[in-house]
């Protein structure tokens, strides 16, 4: 596989727990979907169907897939503030030189709001419940007797 700004052949690395292919000289890094999955998995833990959408629109780029030639698309990974590149074929995701140390914080800060998030929701369901009670009710309505 070729780097797709045309710097040489990718090579096999490990990065951040994740096999895949690098560009020695620019250190792009090239992942399979399964792959990606796993780099965000490095930082967040709450399972897949808690991350969102990936991919919600995407324009073209003048970089090539690694794997079959054909032009990949940008889009916005995950409606962050983050732009990686993917082959619309379904080969895999180009991320630049930093991009991927990116994606574990972005996935560490999305854990966690969705965990304040959760403990909100929890809280206040439990007041809700508790100001539904009888015997809060009951205490409410003697005060105005």
């Amino acid at each position: 596989m070729k780097c797709p700004d045309g710097h040489g052949d990718l090579a096999p690395t490990t990065r951040d727990g994740v096999h895949a292919e690098a560009c020695p000289t620019c250190n792009g890094f090239w992942l399979s979907a399964q792959e990606l999955n796993q780099l965000e998995d490095e930082s967040f833990h709450l399972g897949d169907s808690e991350k969102g959408s990936l991919v919600f629109s995407a324009t073209a780029t003048n970089r090539t897939c690694p794997v079959c030639a054909a032009p990949m698309q940008r889009f916005a990974y995950r409606l962050y503030d983050l732009e990686l590149e993917f082959c619309a074929a379904g080969h895999g995701y180009w991320l630049d030189a930093g991009e991927d140390k990116r994606v574990l914080v972005l996935m560490k800060e999305e854990e966690a709001r969705l965990k304040r998030s959760t403990k909100a929701e929890h809280h206040w369901a439990s007041l809700l419940q508790h100001l539904r009670s009888g015997s809060f009710l009951d205490k409410a309505r003697d005060l105005f007797r």
